[in-house]
């Protein structure tokens, strides 16, 4: 029965990509201000689906055997949500930017790459969705481990 690992891995999906963390906060801010919502929630919902599947086929493994490279990516990400946490904290000394008739609507091309950037150079992306779903799925085998990664991905979705 295919059902518990697609609950399985749609439980841990959810349970990690609820967290509000800088890309849920980048959607909800440019939601406000009604822009490009559904394209951006689309381009993160297929990267997470990606990611799921990179860990599912055993990526975490190979990345985690090359550890320069895994601290390359912690360092190149850390740099960045640090530039956008800095950027984050002085929107929130003007909150007026957020509200929609104050802001006009990001460029789409400006608002996919700061989507992307949060996204791909996330640490955190890595560590939890390559990793720690790919570690996970380890304990399905064949259609199982489909149901599965599936599951996760479902949730990304549905989130």
């Amino acid at each position: 029965m295919l059902i518990a690992p697609f609950l399985s891995g749609f439980a841990l999906g959810a349970s990690l990509i609820i967290a509000i963390g800088a890309q849920n906060a980048f959607i909800l801010r440019m939601g406000l201000i009604r822009s490009h919502v559904f394209v951006l929630s689309l381009v993160c919902a297929l990267s997470d689906a990606l990611l799921i599947a990179l860990g599912v086929a055993g990526m975490g493994a190979a990345v985690s055997a090359h550890p320069l490279l895994l601290k390359a990516i912690a360092l190149a990400g850390a740099i960045f949500l640090f530039a956008y946490a800095i950027l984050s904290a002085r929107r929130a000394f003007r909150p007026e930017a957020l509200l929609p008739s104050q802001r006009q609507p990001m460029p789409l091309r400006a608002a996919l790459a700061i989507c992307l950037a949060l996204t791909w150079l996330n640490p955190h992306v890595y560590l939890d969705t390559v990793m720690l779903i790919g570690a996970f799925s380890t304990a399905h085998a064949g259609d199982a481990r489909l149901a599965f990664a599936i599951g996760a991905m479902a949730a990304s979705f549905a989130w």
